[in-house]
């Protein structure tokens, strides 16, 4: 083989990677995105979830917009009071304290209070189960129970017993994934200090409800004399209000539907209030089967 051709080849190799190599660096240098450095600290603050809680993509995008584009500094419900008194000094702002919530999941409905209509078998998700006729429970309000809300769950708060999702509010981290995962909109933040709630969804009338569940609302009013405004009526569904407390918490015995329940801060809502709670909450959701529901 003749050296000159080796020689050439070699050199033309060479002249096109310093030449790549030499735009390259040019372009490092003039063409480069100057970054703030009080976006690098604000994402050293953040919590690193990256749940999207707050509506953006990440704590990174989230310390942009705090920065740049003056977001408001109270939106990582992840970090709590002692983030935002950190972002808030950083920003030269005040912050106020503000009570943690918590996901409850309005539903008490399991595979022994609440029927199923037919069998799916199908995708384990509840989005998918949802679009095989509406879901394969009687209740077209109830949780279908195929773990899509502990899927996202960044912190594992989330178990299933017997079929229906059961949220620990010790774990819960407040970033509100399962609220989005939800089909059926059945979660909902609460403040972590409220223990009294209905779980329950159905807007369905009381003789259509004790078809579908053995402890839904039947619309009968009885939270409302007993508790008045803590309570409050959606059609014949019963919601709690929140910003009432509840003054008579002889509801929670006295409710037909045996649909309101209490919890204590680090319990999570269940009408079995004799049944324990498994020190490591499981995450399995109802599984997919011809064979029948759990």
């Amino acid at each position: 083989m003749d050296i000159n051709n080796i020689l050439i080849t070699s050199g033309a190799i060479g002249g096109v990677g310093l030449t790549c190599g030499t735009a390259l660096a040019l372009a490092a240098k003039f063409l480069a995105v100057k970054e703030d450095p009080r976006v690098e600290a604000m994402d050293e603050i953040l919590p690193g979830a990256n749940c999207g809680g707050c509506g953006f993509a990440g704590c990174a995008d989230y310390a942009k917009a705090v920065v740049l584009d003056g977001a408001a500094i109270n939106l990582c419900a992840p970090g709590g009071n002692e983030v935002l008194e950190l972002i808030a000094e950083a920003m030269g702002q005040e912050a106020s304290a503000e009570e943690k919530r918590v996901a409850v999941v309005m539903c008490a409905g399991d595979s022994e209070k609440a029927p199923r209509k037919h069998l799916y078998n199908g995708v384990a998700d509840c989005t998918a189960a949802a679009a095989v006729a509406g879901g394969d429970k009687l209740c077209k309000y109830g949780c279908l129970g195929y773990g899509s809300c502990a899927r996202v769950c960044p912190s594992g708060a989330i178990e299933f017993k017997n079929g229906v999702a059961i949220v620990h509010p010790d774990l819960c981290i407040s970033c509100s994934a399962c609220v989005r995962a939800c089909p059926r909109n059945l979660i909902k933040m609460v403040p972590v200090s409220k223990t009294i709630h209905v779980v329950c969804s159905s807007k369905d009338k009381g003789p259509i409800v004790k078809k579908a569940c053995q402890v839904g609302c039947i619309g009968c009013r009885m939270c409302l004399k007993l508790a008045g405004d803590a309570f409050e009526m959606e059609g014949f569904l019963a919601l709690r209000n929140y910003d009432i407390p509840v003054e008579n918490e002889l509801i929670v015995e006295k409710c037909p539907g045996k649909c309101i329940v209490k919890c204590g801060a680090s319990e999570a809502p269940s009408p079995e209030a004799t049944e324990p709670t498994p020190s490591e909450p499981s995450t399995e959701p109802a599984e997919a089967t011809t064979e029948g529901q759990t």
